[in-house]
């Protein structure tokens, strides 16, 4: 067996019916380039043989009441690939609005945590712009956050996909094995126990890190304070439905314009959705004085030594929306996100990890109860909203035989920061996914598709 962390089981313990909290990609693929053709048993069945390299998604989240920790993986011993692997098509004409639909109505369902914590749904019958005849597949994935982040997700993709279409499938891997309910009390008892000597070792971090913090604000130099963050139409409690968007961008393109800048490309993919939503919210009446304010995931897999799947930091980043030239507005974003970033990597790498191993499973439940009922009280937003960069790879890819033609992610959203927009590239082109819920934001394609007008905008301002 394998024992969650805390920051991992976090994620189990803050999910609500209203409140899921998996993460998602949106594929499109072409088959025709597929050795021997796209059928769905030939598709299942490349599908099934990878997954014996792919252990977890043969496991299982076990517990038991006696546990004085968090919960643990196992293998699933009566694991069926057919209760993870859906087929359906979409409704004619099968265009983006449909697949949309489709997607979000797959995202706002839960996952059975008797079984191991992902579905795939193969989506047929979709409409077919091609002019060579080529037909076209999508495939949307759902994984719970306790078992991924960001990296880890993209880590695990690329056991499905390879750099030609007839790849090989790699070796298998084994599995965590099993566990009792008795092996996993008496060893949570054991490490319940020595949580005592670890807080030890998080306090004095914890310490450098506010005193830290305190000496920045004294200068000016820290990053945008938690619930410093205007409220806007998507900053309340969230519903059980999700709506999701997307949309493509040319890395090139974006590139030019941080060169021309002298920016990275984190600033200018936040300068969009800065643009975006600044005519969003202005459109709508409701644009805020003050920046709105974004929380960015930073992943510590290559500074971090603490267990488990989810190996992430995070800084708020001001989006300057409050500044109506594109320009200008871009060189602000950049310029408050280096003071960010220093603050950032100031903070211990692995703090949140190690605060989160100690709180037991009720404070988490408690916490979000307290912050939802807030939420009602019209308190203001920890942020606004999540935005996330997840870097791929710039080659060709195939997922099981099929290229690659389009890769949207979709992160969770939560109570009082109902929107998520997640960019991941891929051979060239930046994918923009966005979700929310329709009682918070009712058309999510008002913002998907401002995406390629706001970068219009910016490479204007190079010329």
């Amino acid at each position: 067996m394998q024992r969650l962390s805390g920051l991992d089981a976090s994620f189990l313990y803050l999910e609500t019916p209203q409140q899921p909290l998996h993460v998602c990609s949106i594929l499109e693929l072409d088959t025709s380039t597929i050795p021997g053709g796209y059928t769905y048993d030939r598709f299942r069945d490349e599908f099934d043989l990878r997954l014996k390299a792919m252990p977890q998604f043969r496991e299982k989240i076990a517990d038991s009441r006696f546990n004085l920790d968090h919960p643990v993986w196992v293998e699933d011993k009566d694991f069926d690939v057919d209760r993870h692997l859906h087929r359906i098509g979409l409704p004619a004409p099968g265009g983006r609005a449909e697949l949309a639909e489709i997607c979000g109505h797959i995202a706002s369902l839960p996952l059975d945590r008797s079984r191991p914590l992902w579905e795939k749904w193969v989506i047929e019958n979709v409409d077919n712009k091609d002019p060579r005849g080529n037909g076209r597949l999508v495939v949307m994935t759902k994984v719970h956050h306790a078992a991924v982040d960001g990296v880890s997700g993209a880590n695990l993709l690329s056991t499905l996909c390879s750099t030609e279409p007839d790849a090989p499938p790699p070796d298998p891997v084994d599995g965590p094995g099993e566990a009792g309910s008795l092996e996993i009390a008496l060893s949570g008892a054991l490490r319940f126990a020595t949580r005592p000597l670890k807080l030890a070792t998080a306090l004095p971090t914890t310490l450098a890190s506010v005193v830290d913090t305190v000496k920045r604000a004294r200068s000016g130099l820290t990053m945008a304070p938690p619930f410093a963050a205007p409220k806007t139409p998507f900053n309340a409690n969230v519903t059980a439905h999700r709506n999701v968007a997307f949309t493509q961008l040319d890395l090139d393109e974006i590139k030019k314009i941080k060169n021309h800048f002298g920016v990275k490309v984190n600033d200018v993919v936040m300068a969009l959705v800065s643009t975006v939503l600044r005519r969003y919210l202005d459109d709508c009446g409701q644009l805020p004085d003050s920046s709105l304010v974004a929380m960015v995931p930073v992943s510590v897999h290559d500074r971090s030594d603490r267990p488990g799947r989810n190996q992430v930091s995070g800084m708020f980043s001001r989006l300057e929306t409050q500044i109506a030239d594109p320009a200008e507005r871009l060189m602000a974003i950049a310029a408050a996100n280096s003071v960010a970033k220093e603050h950032s990597s100031a903070i211990g790498a692995t703090l949140l990890q190690d605060w989160t191993q100690f709180a037991a499973p009720a404070v988490f439940g408690i916490a979000m109860r307290v912050y939802a009922a807030s939420r009602l009280g019209n308190a203001r937003p920890v942020h606004n909203l999540v935005i996330s960069n997840v870097p791929g790879p710039q080659v060709p890819l195939y997922y099981l035989g099929c290229e690659v033609k389009a890769m949207y992610p979709l992160g969770p959203i939560f109570h009082g920061s109902g929107l998520n927009i997640t960019v991941m590239s891929l051979n060239g082109i930046l994918n923009v996914g966005l979700i929310s819920c329709p009682e918070l934001i009712p058309d999510l394609w008002d913002l998907a598709d401002q995406f390629p007008e706001a970068l219009a905008e910016l490479a204007d301002a190079t010329r």
